[in-house]
């Protein structure tokens, strides 16, 4: 029954992508043969069941081991020990991220230099070091701003340094690393730590840490690509000349890859886990049983879904991406993107379950005032203008520093005027935006988009950007967009909370209960 209804809610929150898929591979660009429509409904179909199948082994497996290592930390009593687990967990949620894992294939079919697995273990260890800092922030109840006042500067201090073949991965990789098993886990984790060992014992301490954890990627990836120019004698990944996504037909092949990689991705968890289980956890027989099976829809659901983005699904993104630039379009053709974009950022949000879990959150915690509808129509409108802003920036070929720099600006000046709390929401937010479909679909999108604008401006006589430099940034955009856009929302609440303050007179302050209360005699 679980199953079912998770399917259903995939599949309606799917709907947007599936008709802009249909105009575009029936009207606009018809496909080459009836074999490829029948392999494009396969994989469609396949990835909506797989990732309901993942979603559900997740929940009575990897969100359990996130909360019940959590909260078994405070038996290690010593900080460093805590840290180093969160590491440990950290990197090791992160191999088993399929996000990941969809986004640095993409990246290697972009370049053969740039190997894949070599990149899912320079950004699982960065996201794992700086979970360790965010549950040390926690427990030393360190100032959630000045934190990421100081790595946002760092950040772009390398940024100065580092190859523009690596910024946009860099950026898009922190935003894939956040997907379907890192970010239940890691809030998990931080809600096991903030209240059993933070001062205030309370979950409010706890947002904030995926917003840490996602600046790991972004500096490792600097770091690497810094390393790459040096010890290639200064020369930069080639980017590949024919990018393909759609380029393996046989599906057994890519099935038995994927089983490889889906079973190799889950083991390390569980080997951590299980003498988690027998020292520290101690759970029940039945409950020990239940996680344990709970792994294997969560391994299903992981092949399906990667073997259909691997044998199709990808490829329509490219193909859709690359179809408005064909030379007998108009010119202005090309800007019909920008609303396809909006809906495919909008809609693709509101399908992310990582966004609903983190609206439940904030909806509890502010005791029903901010209802979780409210952050996820938020998200979706940021999103939707943050992928507008990748298609004007790859169209325009403007390097992505000149959108990102002032964002992050607008960001980190807001800071100052936020809460605690929305700060750490707001960068939790930028990092659960992006999951499964972001990666599987709209950067084979951006990249496809980015190869025609560099074959229409080689045909023009104009030198065009490595796709490399161009075509990522959109996941990066769409990590960006909320911290202003939830950092608003907060601080739109928090004038609400002060202008009801001063209708109780005499009393200083006013419960969340009684907002709550008052908001409904309102309504």
């Amino acid at each position: 029954m679980k199953l079912f209804h998770v399917l259903k809610r995939t599949f309606l929150s799917s709907l947007p992508l599936a008709a802009i898929t249909i105009i575009v591979c029936c009207f606009i660009a018809p496909m080459e043969s009836l074999f490829d429509y029948i392999k494009l409904i396969i994989v469609y179909a396949g990835v909506v069941i797989g990732q309901s199948i993942f979603l559900v082994g997740l929940d009575v497996s990897i969100l359990p081991i996130g909360k019940t290592v959590g909260e078994s930390l405070i038996k290690l009593k010593k900080v460093a020990f805590i840290v180093f687990f969160g590491f440990l967990f950290g990197l090791l949620a992160e191999i088993a991220e399929p996000d990941l894992t969809v986004f640095t294939r993409q990246v290697h079919l972009a370049s053969s230099q740039l190997d894949e697995r070599v990149l899912i273990i320079i950004m699982s260890a960065g996201v794992g070091a700086f979970v360790g800092l965010g549950l040390y922030r926690i427990l030393k109840d360190i100032s959630i701003k000045v934190l990421f006042c100081v790595f946002y500067a760092v950040v772009f201090l390398i940024a100065v340094f580092t190859p523009p073949e690596f910024i946009g991965v860099a950026f898009d990789g922190s935003g894939a690393t956040t997907g379907d098993i890192a970010v239940p886990f890691m809030l998990a984790l931080g809600i096991g730590v903030s209240t059993t060992m933070s001062r205030r014992k309370t979950e409010a301490d706890s947002f904030g840490i995926i917003g840490i954890a996602s600046l790991g990627p972004i500096i490792a990836v600097f770091i690497y690509g810094i390393l790459f120019k040096y010890m290639n004698n200064g020369s930069f990944p080639v980017p590949n000349a024919d990018y393909d996504p759609g380029a393996v037909d046989n599906f057994l092949q890519v099935a038995w890859f994927n089983f490889r990689e889906a079973l190799m991705t889950l083991i390390p968890i569980m080997l951590v886990f299980v003498p988690f289980q027998f020292f520290l956890i101690k759970l029940g027989k039945r409950e020990f049983r239940r996680i344990i099976f709970g792994v294997i829809p969560v391994f299903i659901g992981h092949l399906i879904f990667l073997t259909c983005v691997d044998f199709g699904f990808a490829y329509a993104g490219q193909h859709i991406g690359n179809s408005f630039f064909a030379a007998h379009r108009a010119s202005w053709f090309k800007w019909l993107l920008v609303p396809v974009a909006f809906v495919l950022g909008g809609a693709i949000t509101l399908s992310e379950p990582n966004v609903t879990v983190l609206g439940l959150q904030l909806e509890e915690i502010t005791n029903g005032h901010i209802k979780q509808m409210t952050i996820r129509m938020t998200m979706a409108l940021s999103l939707g203008l943050a992928s507008i802003l990748a298609v004007v920036k790859i169209v325009t070929q403007i390097s992505i520093l000149w959108f990102l720099v002032p964002l992050y600006c607008v960001a980190l000046v807001m800071m100052k005027f936020s809460s605690n709390m929305f700060v750490g929401l707001a960068f939790d937010s930028g990092g659960v935006s992006t999951g499964g479909l972001a990666a599987a679909f709209l950067t084979p999108f951006m990249l496809g988009i980015a190869q025609a604008v560099g074959i229409t401006t080689e045909r023009a006589g104009g030198v065009p950007s490595s796709i490399l430099t161009n075509g990522f940034g959109l996941i990066a955009f769409m990590a960006a967009m909320p911290l202003v856009a939830v950092q608003t929302l907060g601080l739109i609440y928090e004038w609400r909370y002060k202008k009801l303050q001063e209708q109780y007179s005499g009393q200083e302050q006013v419960s969340l209960d009684a907002l709550t209360s008052h908001n409904k005699e309102e309504n």
